[in-house]
């Protein structure tokens, strides 16, 4: 997910099909059920989106037709903003959901994710995004090399939580502030047998900086901190 300045005219050149194709800023509630419906997930519950796009291509009669969706967020985990970006946490942002459908052209996630970078460099102070190759479902994160972001290692393996054939964070029962995390808990507690855990495999992690300066303050402030 690496997007440098003039990288968009770079990618446009060798990929002469994304000539009409336009990345636009959008509420959550207009790319929700395209998620939902497209992603492997099938899900966006837990997601505290802060930023996210569409991806169009030309339609009938001139009417744009969506066929991808993005979702930048507050990092799932209560300290990986701290772990990623710690001089400046609250700048640290998760790419939390990224889908195109079947028929776009090759190359169509790295052009949307191009261009939704250059959009955070321009118009907010974002200095990190930390994203996780799930490898549970086949995915090793080639969309993110080719993007530019750096591979930094694997995640522990752990556990999904599983309601009604959906994933959820295993945190999901216990978050009591969420009416679906109560309803959620309710059910565990009852011995639903709809809900329940399942071990997953471990996810590969990645990175990028959205500023030159940003990843050798960090280093230089965990070589000083250890």
């Amino acid at each position: 997910m690496v997007y440098i300045s003039n990288q968009t005219a770079k990618i446009s050149e060798q990929l002469p099909d994304f000539k009409d194709y336009t990345v636009e800023v959008v509420p959550r509630m207009a790319i929700q059920e395209f998620i939902q419906k497209h992603h492997y997930s099938h899900s966006t519950n837990g997601i505290q989106g802060l930023e996210c796009f569409a991806l169009f291509s030309p339609g009938n009669f001139g009417i744009p037709r969506m066929v991808g969706a993005m979702m930048y967020a507050i990092p799932s985990m209560p300290n990986t903003a701290k772990a990623y970006n710690p001089i400046n946490p609250n700048r640290c942002v998760e790419l939390r959901r990224l889908v195109c459908i079947d028929d776009t052209p090759k190359n169509a996630e790295s052009f949307f994710i191009g261009k939704t970078i250059r959009w955070l460099k321009q118009n907010t102070d974002y200095e990190v995004i930390i994203s996780f190759a799930d490898k549970e479902h086949g995915h090793t994160g080639v969309i993110y090399r080719a993007s530019n972001f750096e591979f930094i290692g694997e995640t522990g393996a752990g556990r999904v939580l599983m309601v009604d054939g959906k994933e959820y964070h295993s945190r999901s029962l216990s978050q009591p502030i969420k009416p679906y995390s109560r309803r959620i808990r309710a059910r565990w507690e009852a011995k639903d047998p709809d809900v329940f855990f399942r071990k997953r495999k471990s996810k590969n992690r990645y990175v990028y900086y959205l500023n030159k300066g940003i990843k050798k303050k960090i280093k230089k402030f965990n070589r000083e901190k250890n």
